[in-house]
């Protein structure tokens, strides 16, 4: 199975809201080659050529959907399973993926950002219907119901690959740790080196 069977890309309209913007770039092959080249030393900067979207506040890229990204979220898909929680909607690369297997029965995603939900929610709430539920709250401090119980859950809520965020993870595996047969957290073992 390919990566864009696994994990496809997104198709998510164009849009701007607030400092959050929807946006799609193009990689030319001449943009393609240069990146190879850096992927000399840096193996996650080589962008293959093509159409792909992404995702900005301020200007800056919090996420697309190029390869690299894709592959960053293999794992939390190949472990989506029975209801899910994500922590983090950004361009639903995760969601889109899970929600894709027909052993993913809910997922639940939890956002702090309004207009990011506002951007990118209504295009998979018109996809999945009640299979999926986007709720606005703070990753860190929101509780599902008593007696909750995920097959997997997925924290990626931080802008940045930092060893800054690894108190939160922490705080949020301590969370769910008996709520979830699996859980894992964007760049954890990055951020640790």
């Amino acid at each position: 199975m390919t990566l864009d069977e696994r994990v496809p890309k997104v198709d998510i309209p164009e849009g701007e809201d607030g400092e959050w913007k929807v946006q799609r770039f193009v990689i030319s092959k001449e943009e393609s080659n240069f990146s190879q080249m850096r992927a000399v030393f840096r193996p996650r900067e080589y962008v293959r050529p093509g159409r792909y979207t992404r995702l900005t506040r301020n200007g800056g890229v919090v996420m697309s959907d190029t390869d690299s990204e894709r592959y960053d979220h293999l794992m939390p898909v190949h472990m989506s399973h029975g209801k899910i929680l994500i922590n983090g909607l950004g361009i639903g690369i995760v969601l889109n993926a899970c929600l894709r297997r027909p052993n993913v029965e809910h997922t639940t995603v939890v956002d702090i950002s309004p207009e990011v939900i506002r951007l990118v929610g209504p295009h998979y709430q018109k996809l999945y219907g009640d299979r999926l539920t986007i709720i606005c709250a703070d990753a860190l401090t929101w509780r599902p119901k008593r007696g909750t119980r995920y097959g997997m859950v997925w924290h990626d809520i931080w802008d940045t690959i930092c060893g800054d965020n690894l108190p939160e993870m922490t705080k949020l595996h301590r969370s769910y740790g008996q709520r979830t047969e699996w859980q894992g957290s964007w760049q954890k073992e990055m951020c640790r080196r």
